[in-house]
């Protein structure tokens, strides 16, 4: 829902970084995997309850995966595979923060981690079915045309679970109640995702 406002903002930043990166010969799937690895410490790091360099490690790996897009526009390494990467990572990365909040606490936690994962599995396979469906069918990407493949909007998208991981790590102990709401947005964006995917491939 809030990607369209706040994605035009982070460009500029994220360029002049991309800028510096480009100049010492480095990949976008070198900055892609390095985001990775460094998000995938949070698992330990949530189930150890070390919320604050949890924290930052997923804010590393968030700024990562807006560095490595424009990285790979600098220096005209756009691929499918890179986009493949990319995205794919992306839901391993946000399924291992959740599992890393169950194993903190699983007697309070284990439950709405695991509703939260099966909202996960809607709002990832109707983003990712649809952008299937639309790259065949050549659907224009008016808000996101700098993205690897249809960026299918919704009540939840990347800045809304940005926000939700952090306030998962600031507010640990609300946790239960936190993942319980933000799962709820995610099925809404399911449901709106399904149902308008469905009408607009129909035309």
């Amino acid at each position: 829902m809030l990607d369209r406002f706040t994605m035009p903002l982070t460009q500029r930043p994220l360029r002049f970084l991309a800028q510096m990166l480009h100049a010492r010969h480095i990949s976008p799937d070198q900055v892609t995997l390095t985001a990775f690895l460094i998000g995938m410490s949070a698992l330990p790091l949530l189930a150890f309850e070390q919320y604050g360099v949890a924290l930052l490690a997923i804010v590393i790996n968030r700024l990562g995966d807006g560095l490595d897009g424009a990285l790979a526009r600098k220096s005209g390494q756009q691929s499918d595979a890179g986009g493949f990467l990319d995205i794919g990572l992306d839901f391993v990365f946000y399924a291992a923060v959740v599992l890393g909040f169950a194993l903190a606490n699983p007697a309070n936690n284990a439950l709405p981690a695991a509703l939260l994962l099966f909202a996960f599995i809607g709002t990832g396979t109707s983003f990712l079915a649809f952008a299937i469906a639309a790259k065949a069918r050549n659907v224009e990407r008016p808000n996101f045309p700098q993205k690897a493949f249809y960026y299918l909007e919704g009540l939840t998208e990347g800045t809304e679970t940005v926000a939700a991981l952090v306030l998962f790590c600031l507010f640990p102990y609300a946790f239960p109640l936190l993942a319980s709401l933000f799962a709820a947005a995610c099925l809404i964006t399911t449901a709106t995702r399904l149902w308008g995917g469905y009408w607009t491939l129909r035309t």
